[in-house]
């Protein structure tokens, strides 16, 4: 199987494809916060794959992705922190419930 950058790039396209779908079009913020996460992993498949077929200095891409997975975790604890509050004060997890707490 012969692996070149379009492949990987293509790969890299449908998981962003299939994030930003459900970040659009799902109710429930867990499934919102996993589709978050596709797209992270989309753009790191990405970085990963500039750095081995694109980049003189091998180490940047990595240094990215490294990044982007602090980054990732740190989204999570806060996002989980948030859902669970909003669970305790609604009831539920749903979007439009979450609307209400504005004022």
């Amino acid at each position: 199987m012969s692996q070149s950058l379009t492949s990987y790039l293509f790969i890299s396209a449908a998981l962003f494809s299939i994030g930003l779908f459900g970040v659009l079009t799902r109710r429930n913020l867990v499934a919102m916060l996993i589709s978050l996460e596709l797209i992270l992993n989309s753009v790191s498949i990405s970085f990963m794959a500039f750095n081995r077929f694109v980049f003189a200095d091998k180490s940047l891409g990595q240094v990215f992705v490294i990044f982007i997975i602090a980054l990732a975790a740190a989204e999570v604890s806060i996002a989980l922190s948030l859902i669970l509050w909003l669970h305790r004060k609604k009831g539920s997890i749903d979007i439009e419930k979450a609307k209400d707490l504005r004022g």
